[in-house]
């Protein structure tokens, strides 16, 4: 039993470590002159994981917000609390279910690809080519990703919660007879700013949480084309628990503050 645990340490502490070596250069490349920050890198990644899964997060936020619609309806609707639907929807959407989605669905959108990507390059000796001219890998290849996936998973939280309140409202007023006005006062006066920057703050920890484990696992293939693909597979496993473990943590966290 105690290899496993000590396998699990080492990775908690190399993900520890290559945490707090990618905030020591993006602290250089902010504020000293000896490291320029890459911007077209950090262009380059923020297209490619976030403006690229605009439309799966807001395919799949879309489909929550009716299925959320259609299940909270035949429980409520012979107490004659129709109304409500839109709170339970605001409430889940907000505190739960747009952060946790989105990042679960960026996981298997870019998080793999990340891996993949690096691992490629470990295995065709790319990476040693960077040490072999003085390039510090954790500066050119973690560091731009690892900012793009954190931003890129903080606006994908907020178009994704938009557009499931949006479909729920869709329901709620085609379908559920429930007045617009009355559909949109209800969510407005369930929700307020607690919720929304909670919500928040969870997609941004997510974000660099899956920025991390991808560009770890992919730094550290080993074995070939078969490596490149267990790593991938790590990427999305250990991504997707580790989500919901921290969504777990902070949840019970801001119930004892009073933030829920």
């Amino acid at each position: 039993m105690g290899r496993p645990v000590n396998e699990g340490l080492r990775y908690v502490g190399g993900l520890v470590w290559l945490l707090l070596d990618t905030c020591r250069w993006i602290w250089r490349s902010l504020f000293t002159r000896q490291v320029r920050f890459g911007r077209f890198a950090f262009y380059a990644q923020l297209v490619r994981i976030g403006v690229r899964s605009v439309g799966v997060v807001a395919l799949v936020c879309g489909c929550i917000g009716f299925i959320l619609a259609l299940q909270m309806a035949p429980p409520l609707e012979p107490f004659g609390q129709l109304e409500q639907v839109p709170v339970i929807i605001g409430i889940a959407v907000f505190r739960e279910l747009g952060p946790l989605i989105s990042a679960i669905v960026l996981t298997g959108f870019a998080g793999a690809s990340i891996a993949a990507e690096l691992g490629t390059m470990v295995v065709g000796e790319e990476i040693e080519a960077l040490h072999a001219h003085a390039l510090n890998p954790i500066r050119f290849l973690v560091m731009p990703r690892v900012l793009a996936t954190v931003l890129s998973l903080i606006v994908l939280c907020v178009i994704g919660e938009l557009i499931a309140v949006a479909s729920g409202w869709a329901v709620g007023v085609a379908i559920l007879d429930v007045p617009s006005k009355v559909y949109l006062q209800n969510t407005i006066d369930a929700l307020d700013m607690a919720d929304f920057f909670t919500g928040l703050f969870k997609a941004g920890v997510f974000g660099m949480l899956i920025g991390l484990v991808a560009c770890y696992n992919g730094l550290s293939v080993t074995g070939g084309a078969a490596g490149v693909g267990k790593a991938t597979t790590n990427t999305v496993v250990f991504s997707i628990v580790g989500t919901i473990v921290l969504d777990l943590i902070f949840t019970s966290v801001f119930f004892r503050l009073g933030w829920t």
